[in-house]
């Protein structure tokens, strides 16, 4: 017998909104069209405004990049899956 997983989308309760990438890579907000990694095809992402017009992008517990409402620009950030390491002290 095998067991079931229950499939859900994954919850942003600290993202202003949350958005749905296309089939065809886009996030609409808007007017706007962003394009993603087709890697994010049918999922959704959510979004936090984090200065005037600036919203942050993230995936699960990843922060992908930042989308410049006026400018119609994402902009990612350096590896989001990469290990999270902290600094080493100077003490």
């Amino acid at each position: 017998m095998f067991s079931s997983v229950l499939h859900s989308d994954p919850h942003y309760p600290f993202h202003d909104k949350v958005v749905l990438v296309t089939d065809c890579v886009r996030m609409c907000i808007g007017k706007s069209k962003i394009s993603l990694s087709r890697a994010f095809a049918g999922q959704t992402v959510g979004i936090k405004e984090v200065g005037d017009g600036i919203w942050l992008v993230s995936f699960m517990d990843y922060d992908l990049g930042y989308f410049d409402h006026e400018g119609v620009r994402f902009e990612p950030i350096a590896n989001p899956f990469g290990p999270k390491v902290l600094p080493m002290s100077s003490v």
